[in-house]
């Protein structure tokens, strides 16, 4: 089984992203596999950037993607934390770059609003329904988190972990070592405990 893009040999691997009720989930297995073996159960393969606001995960070689990062990270400084425009030039220097258009990946970044899939091929796809996968068992984490989105109230990262449970059930490159990562719906001045804007602070 294979990568979304590319035809890149993405075992190894599952990453799942899910968004509902403004807030953003991440979830990744821990499994690392070459060929027919498994090296390593707990590798983290979804990390927080600028600021802890924008959630990184990857399928693919460990050595590029932590490369693909590193350059995010530094599109996200440049443009202060604009995910999109960060994503463009990401996928612009990815494609053209005659270094990193060598690099075997996929990324899924999502920051509180958004989720993009970026490829090699200078692919920024926004999903239509707030829910990604990429990897070997991303079509399995998908078509659970697809079920689970549209037929439960569960939030979005019990989404995440429930599907991704799914996944590695049945994909033998996935494990249940799972990682969940959340960014928290933003808290609105009518839901913060503080007085709202104009108004007075009640007394105890």
């Amino acid at each position: 089984m294979t990568g979304m893009f590319g035809g890149y040999p993405f075992r190894a691997t599952t990453i799942l992203a899910v968004q509902r009720d403004g807030a953003t989930a991440l979830a990744g297995d821990g499994q690392v596999t070459v060929g027919e073996i498994i090296l390593k159960h707990r590798a983290r393969k979804i990390r927080r950037l600028y600021q802890d606001t924008v959630l990184a995960g990857f399928a693919g070689a460990v050595a590029d993607a932590i490369t693909l990062f590193d350059k995010f990270d530094a599109q996200l400084e440049r443009y202060s934390g604009n995910l999109r425009r960060a994503s463009v030039e990401l996928t612009k220097e990815w494609r053209t770059d005659r270094f990193l258009r060598r690099l075997e990946a996929q990324l899924v970044v999502a920051d509180s609003s958004s989720i993009l899939v970026l490829s090699g091929d200078g692919e920024v796809i926004e999903p239509d329904d707030q829910l990604v996968a990429i990897g070997s068992g991303g079509a399995y984490a998908l078509a659970a988190a697809r079920a689970l989105r549209y037929h439960t109230s569960m939030p979005a990262d019990q989404i995440a972990h429930a599907a991704m449970e799914i996944a590695a059930s049945l994909c033998i490159y996935t494990n249940h070592e799972i990682v969940v990562d959340t960014l928290a719906a933003p808290i609105s001045v009518a839901e913060s405990d503080g007085p709202v804007a104009g108004g007075e602070a009640c007394s105890p």
